[in-house]
């Protein structure tokens, strides 16, 4: 249960930071709350898995879900352009959460 907090953890870092974005500075009310709602969201399940996780596993993945996630939503949706260098280093990031997962 403890990865699983992590995950939403994870996932409600993308939700606030592209709400962040998509809020233009804060002066849209409707996305500045979900921002705040997303942010505590993310916080309090970090917090959740922290309980159970050292701190040295759990932020480095909670930051990494965050990264890798927000690079896909900004290409995506956002029409981010990222070289492909760029992806091999994106690329690489994934390969690092995915081994600390493993060898903790």
């Amino acid at each position: 249960m403890t990865w699983f907090y992590l995950v939403i953890a994870g996932i409600f870092e993308v939700v606030w930071a592209t709400t962040m974005k998509l809020s233009h500075g804060f002066s849209q009310l409707g996305y500045s709350l979900a921002t705040l709602i997303g942010m505590s969201l993310s916080f309090g399940f970090l917090a959740l898995a922290t309980k159970h996780l050292p701190l040295s596993i759990a932020y480095p993945v909670w930051t990494g879900i965050g990264a890798v996630s927000s690079i896909i939503i900004g290409v995506t949706l956002f029409h981010d352009q990222l070289s492909p260098a760029t992806w091999i280093f994106v690329g690489l990031l994934v390969i690092s959460i995915l081994g600390i997962k493993l060898t903790s």
